[in-house]
């Protein structure tokens, strides 16, 4: 350790909440600062955060974890940054306001500019280029979306005023001055969900930023995942402090969790699902409906490619049952019921709310429950409520082995679901491969903190985030191999019946 201060600080902010995290040079949690914001529906189908929301909560987080450490900015070596990926903020760099809501990854009314943007040549249009299919997913459309439909916001964006970020840019904007000289980056994982970064090159494609109506000046510019991009505005918590590392999410959990070697693999268990492998410098086009996207990039080294299943509804479908359907008063309780009962019951919930993810990507699904019948009670709905996290799981790790033609021998595990131990039981158990979960699970955040400590020498490079990873628990697959089949077989017909589902009626229903 070359530096005389002892911590890093991740800021942590996601789809639920805004968190900062105070980690010491072992890796170990020191304090926290969490306030969740609100989640606003204005449609079916809809999903939106408010901007200044989330910078006002970063503030307090940043304020509350430093308090609780009894530490101040003196004392911290560098802050990194690790962010909901894909989400679309569109500011005027003028006056810091946002000219509309966040539109966040799970949003679905980009879904005519995709059939628009795809034409004849289908949603792989931009596969080659960018790694992704044309989906409602990614940021790309969500900032045309506001360009075509928020009053004056196109004539401000072509005169240069607008600028454009997924939340890791409007934090650290506001972090380094906002208006007063604010730092307008990006780093190359972010800029890989936006569908307007060519995956080879690392930089924007002018093309398809012209096909979706997005002025080049509008984009943030792309740095690497680990060097300094500026320092803390005046008057503010984190004065000078360098802001030194920036991870989207699921590849800040990857680099948290150690994966460093070609294959290594880990799947967080947050509000949606997201496995990634790590493919190394070799960029692997999927043909099994994965993600190719970047993994990371430290300084000047090579980037890191890894494939990527994503799953849109896994935690949250939990709050739904929790929040929509009052079957349960916390999260927790889900898995007391589960355990009430010695299976399914033959019940199945498929949770498309926002279409299917990987690997189907079917934005006309919506989410079912299948399989019912008088004998299914509460605890049946609860356990296939949770089975459900690990069937998508074990989907998109059967497309990975797929394309990466190795088969995983072993999963690592993280993110705030990986507490429910018969969720991780049943999951080892459809998977067939032993559950691994670190000694600590906040490796999102800690990832962001290892790549801002990196960047300013407090660690020497992945070999102390190896030797810093540690296991904590183990869970071996205990199922036969003749049930395993069976119940994904069912799982897949289940599956089946949310296709199709959205058409002009449905539209017209729900509008």
């Amino acid at each position: 350790m070359t530096d005389e201060k002892k911590y890093i600080l991740a800021i942590d902010q996601g789809t639920t909440s805004t968190r900062a995290i105070v980690f010491d040079h072992g890796g170990q949690i020191v304090a926290t600062g969490q306030k969740e914001h609100e989640q606003i529906f204005p449609k079916s189908g809809w999903v939106e955060h408010d901007p200044v929301e989330i910078w006002r909560n970063t503030r307090a987080v940043v304020a509350d974890a430093l308090q609780q450490a009894e530490i101040n900015r003196h004392q911290l070596a560098a802050v990194g940054i690790t962010n909901q990926r894909e989400t679309a903020v569109v500011w005027d760099k003028n006056t810091g306001e946002p000219v509309y809501n966040a539109i966040v990854w799970q949003d679905t009314r980009t879904q005519k500019i995709c059939n628009e943007l795809a034409g004849d040549e289908g949603a792989d249009k931009y596969k080659e280029r960018v790694g992704l299919p044309l989906a409602t997913y990614f940021s790309g459309p969500k900032v045309k979306w506001i360009l075509d439909n928020v009053e004056g916001a196109r004539e401000k964006a072509e005169a240069g005023d607008l600028i454009f970020g997924n939340t890791d840019s409007w934090v650290l904007w506001n972090l380094t001055g906002g208006q007063n000289g604010g730092v307008h980056v990006t780093d190359v994982t972010n800029a890989s969900r936006t569908m307007l970064m060519n995956i080879d090159t690392l930089d924007w494609n002018e093309d398809i930023a012209k096909d979706m109506g997005i002025p080049l000046s509008m984009l943030p510019e792309i740095k690497s995942s680990s060097e300094v991009y500026g320092y803390g505005r005046k008057n503010d918590l984190l004065i000078d402090t360098p802001i030194a590392g920036i991870l989207g999410d699921q590849q800040a959990a990857t680099f948290g969790q150690a994966c460093f070697e070609v294959g290594q693999a880990k799947n967080t268990y947050g509000t949606g699902n997201f496995m990634l492998i790590n493919t190394g410098e070799e960029l692997v086009r999927s043909e099994n409906g994965l993600l190719t996207t970047v993994a990371y990039k430290i300084g000047d080294s090579k980037p890191v490619y890894a494939l990527e299943g994503s799953i849109a509804v896994t935690g949250s479908l939990v709050q739904w049952v929790r929040d929509n359907l009052g079957l349960i008063k916390s999260a927790p309780e889900i898995e007391d019921l589960a355990k009430k009962v010695d299976d399914n019951g033959g019940c199945y919930v498929v949770p498309a709310f926002s279409g299917l993810f990987a690997p189907y990507w079917r934005a006309d699904a919506r989410g079912a429950i299948v399989g019912m019948t008088r004998f299914i009670n509460k605890n049946h709905i609860a356990r296939a409520t949770l089975e459900a996290t690990a069937f998508q799981s074990a989907e998109v790790l059967e497309a990975m082995n797929a394309d990466s033609g190795v088969d995983l021998t072993e999963l690592k595990v993280d993110g705030g679901m990986v507490q429910n131990e018969t969720l991780m039981q049943f999951q080892a158990d459809i998977l067939g491969v032993p559950v691994v979960r670190p000694e600590v699970i906040e490796t999102t955040a800690l990832g962001a903190a290892y790549a801002a400590g990196i960047a300013v020498g407090y660690w020497d490079g992945e070999q102390d985030v190896i030797d810093n990873w540690a296991e904590g628990k183990r869970w071996e697959p205990d199922m036969d191999p003749e049930t395993r089949e069976r119940s994904l077989r069912l799982w897949k017909k289940a599956v089946t019946k949310t296709f199709d589902w959205v058409d002009e009626d449905v539209e017209a229903a729900t509008a």
